[in-house]
């Protein structure tokens, strides 16, 4: 769960309030309603959302959303699973009373153990998720995406020096404005690679 709660905080700290709940959706789906651990993403979800309707300007669905989140947060304590949901639970109800305040200000920023979390805070696998997040939020090839952070896994697991893999889904996630060449380069990697595996698959086999 760390890893996703972490990918989310970071892709909506950097304003992707639409795409942050995917971060959380798989996770979430598959908890037993009423735990914590459900009313916890389920509150997130609903957070992130109310932020999004508020920045498009969809006052009603703001303040909605806002009050059913809060009520999915509202039995846990004042900090769960890192995350400081007594500050989240506050921006909750501003946006109930007055989703335009967003037209005034920024909303809040998510922490995660007393860090403002960044998409350049993520490790590894917290990236593989934003990746994922990000190439179906955008648009971009999915299959390539999954391809490509498969191989990372495996030059991290054989403890290769330097992954192009490992650097080109850090660099999709952290920079949206080279996103378009990022996957290109990673497509030439993944088709090198591709070719290379078929090259010598076989080879030991008994004919």
């Amino acid at each position: 769960m760390r890893t996703h709660l972490r990918a989310g905080i970071a892709i909506y700290n950097a304003g992707e309030y639409h795409a942050a709940h995917d971060a959380w959706e798989a996770h979430w789906l598959d908890l037993d309603s009423r735990t914590d651990d459900e009313q916890f993403l389920h509150g997130l979800i609903q957070f992130t959302a109310a932020v999004y309707h508020a920045t498009t300007r969809n006052w009603s669905g703001a303040a909605g959303l806002a009050d059913s989140a809060g009520e999915y947060l509202d039995e846990l304590p004042p900090t769960y699973r890192g995350v400081d949901v007594a500050d989240v639970r506050s921006e909750l109800a501003t946006l109930a009373r007055d989703p335009e305040v967003v037209e005034r200000r920024h909303p809040l920023a998510l922490t995660h153990e007393g860090r403002e979390l960044a998409l350049g805070d993520l490790r590894f696998e917290a990236t593989a998720v934003a990746a994922d997040v990000f190439a179906e939020e955008y648009g971009y090839d999915e299959q390539l995406v999954e391809t490509a952070t498969g191989y990372a896994r495996e030059d991290l697991s054989d403890d290769v020096a330097s992954s192009p893999f490992v650097t080109l889904l850090f660099d999709f996630v952290r920079e949206p404005e080279n996103r378009g060449i990022v996957l290109q380069r990673l497509g030439e990697h993944t088709d090198r690679r591709r070719s290379r595996d078929d090259d010598v698959s076989g080879l030991f086999d008994e004919g």
